[in-house]
C-alpha cells in the first residue's frame, strides 16, 4: 500500500477532525490535547507551527513546532531555540512510522527556516517518549525545563 503522508495547517475544514484526535488514555499525562494546542498556536501565533499529520485523506496526527523563541531571556537573552513542542499520534495509529515522520517534517522545515539545532522535551517515566526521541538521534542537553529532560537534534 502506497501511503501518502503530508503536513497541512489546520482550517475551519479540518479543526474538528484535530479536535477529537485522541492519544492512547496513558499518555494522556505525557502530552496536552490537540484543544491545548490549539489555545497556545493562538495565543503565541508569531512562534507557533500547528500542523495536522495525514496518510492520504486520513487525519492521524498532530504536530506543533516553536519558531526562535528566547530559551531563557534572564540568563542569556541572544539564546534563541527553535523544535518541537507537541506531538499528538491518534491511538489507533501508533506503531506506523506517523511520529518519525512529523518529527523529521519539522526538523526540514526548521532547516528551512536556518536553525542549527532542533529542540524537544520530554518527561521520564512510565510511557515517557524519550527512547523515541533518542533513536531519532536526540541526545538530553543536561537541562530541564519545566520538569522535563531538555533534548537537541544538530540539523
Amino acid at each position: 500500500m502506497i501511503t501518502s503522508l503530508r503536513l497541512e495547517p489546520v482550517t475551519p475544514g479540518n479543526v474538528d477532525a484535530a479536535l477529537a484526535l485522541r492519544v492512547h488514555p496513558y499518555q494522556e499525562k505525557n502530552v496536552a490535547p490537540v484543544v491545548k494546542s490549539l489555545a497556545e498556536a493562538y495565543a503565541y501565533g508569531e512562534t507557533a507551527w500547528p500542523r495536522l499529520i495525514f496518510d492520504g485523506d486520513e487525519l492521524v496526527g498532530f504536530v506543533m513546532a516553536f519558531l526562535d523563541i528566547p530559551w531563557d531571556p534572564e540568563r542569556d537573552p541572544d539564546d534563541r531555540r527553535s523544535g518541537l513542542w507537541r506531538l499528538n499520534i491518534a491511538a489507533d495509529r501508533q506503531g506506523k512510522g506517523y511520529g518519525r515522520f512529523a518529527v523529521d517534517a519539522v526538523r526540514q522545515e526548521l532547516a528551512r527556516r536556518g536553525a542549527a539545532r532542533y529542540y524537544v522535551t520530554w518527561e521520564k517515566g512510565e510511557h515517557s517518549p524519550e527512547e523515541f526521541y533518542l533513536r531519532l538521534g536526540f541526545r538530553p542537553t543536561g537541562e530541564v525545563s519545566g520538569g522535563e529532560t531538555v533534548g537537541v537534534l544538530e540539523i
